[in-house]
């Protein structure tokens, strides 16, 4: 039997044991980062090209980076700018990750150091209205649009525009490139597409008016196709060398798609006023099914993670959400299959919801969704390729 003295010892031992067991126990792995709130609406966010560090910007004009981690309390604010003076509408990061560029309502355009959050150049009357839309082309080329419908595309080396083009009636909602670094695409509140190449520095076509206004781009399929999205829940499809008119058109919904993003050559999400994000395969066109929400809140902007495995999302709800998007890269849509009629938006994330009869708020989403794909129409049917 053990004297009084030893037993004490050793029941000192075991809750020593049992806190340092404590201390070292790791963090819990999420699937995915966890949200990040803020003190107001977030315009737009942009993942960084090399490190785990998300930018954001909001109504305020001001901006945040953080970085991010699937550990449990792992999001980190790392810096914070309050350089403009009215609503952040765009952010991007350089390609070699050291700069964040920044536009905003306010007409000026900043360019920040990444590591410290230093503002390092200021352009502060770069248009004589509010900037919309930011698109940067190379280490010093970038393009700019405005709610006037001005296009300019900047050399950083000579400080100035060298090209200003006003083709649109309303405001520049959108701006890609192709691979070339040749033809810039634009869309507007105008409902239409515009076409440049800014190596000869010309404007060279304007498309077909649109139902509503033309939102966001996605040039997809290899670059044979260009997607648009419209303030009318429509898609619509051109050919690359056909950009005058539509090839295609699929009714997605019918609240307005804000924002595009692709994820594969042929499948890309949307983001709508609705809060859901859907998943929508291009030719054959699907909607495959939901990625994730913001109840009852409208999207400003989807973004997809360099390594393509994480889709953010800022909407009204003052948050920016991460969605597994992963599994879409082996999605494969059989041309033949049969279109399921079950009235559910299938559920592609762990998080996200699954939509159907009885699911109360989100059951007349899944009907509009059913709709959209009943709607959707193929090249053969109604459009020449």
């Amino acid at each position: 039997m053990y004297p009084a003295e030893t037993i004490l010892i050793f029941k000192y031992s075991f809750q020593q044991d049992d806190s340092e067991i404590e201390e070292t126990k790791e963090p819990r792995i999420r699937e995915t980062p966890e949200d990040i709130t803020f003190s107001a609406i977030v315009n737009t966010i942009a993942f960084h090209p090399a490190r785990d560090i998300i930018a954001a910007g909001d109504v305020d004009g001001d901006i945040y980076v953080f970085s991010y981690s699937c550990e449990e309390s792992g999001n980190q604010e790392l810096w914070s700018s309050g350089h403009h003076l009215k609503s952040c509408r765009k952010v991007a990061f350089t390609d070699n990750g050291e700069g964040l560029f920044t536009v905003s309502k306010d007409k000026s355009v900043h360019i920040l150091n990444v590591e410290r959050g230093k503002l390092t150049r200021r352009i502060p009357k770069a248009h004589s209205v509010a900037i919309n839309s930011l698109k940067l082309i190379d280490e010093n080329l970038f393009a700019t649009g405005d709610d006037d419908g001005l296009l300019k595309v900047w050399d950083l080396r000579k400080e100035t525009s060298f090209m200003e083009m006003k083709n649109h009636d309303d405001y520049i909602s959108d701006i890609t490139i192709d691979q070339n670094k040749k033809i810039l695409l634009t869309t507007s509140g105008d409902g239409t597409m515009c076409v440049f190449n800014i190596k000869r520095r010309r404007f060279d076509l304007q498309s077909e008016f649109q139902d509503g206004d033309l939102t966001s781009l996605a040039i997809m399929k290899g670059g044979g196709k260009v997607a648009c999205s419209s303030s009318e829940g429509m898609i619509y499809i051109f050919n690359w060398n056909g950009f005058g008119a539509t090839s295609d058109r699929f009714q997605v919904q019918r609240e307005s798609i804000d924002c595009v993003v692709p994820i594969t050559d042929n499948i890309l999400c949307t983001a709508s006023m609705d809060g859901v994000i859907r998943a929508v395969n291009i030719l054959p066109n699907r909607v495959i099914g939901s990625v994730g929400q913001h109840p009852g809140e409208s999207i400003e902007q989807i973004v997809k993670s360099r390594e393509g495995h994480f889709l953010a999302s800022c909407a009204h709800d003052e948050k920016v959400k991460f969605w597994d998007v992963s599994n879409l890269h082996t999605v494969i849509v059989d041309d033949y299959r049969k279109r399921k009629k079950s009235g559910k938006l299938e559920s592609l994330s762990k998080k996200a919801f699954g939509y159907g009869p009885g699911s109360g708020f989100f059951a007349d989403l899944a009907e509009e969704s059913v709709e959209g794909e009943e709607n959707s129409k193929s090249d053969d049917e109604t459009f020449d390729a």
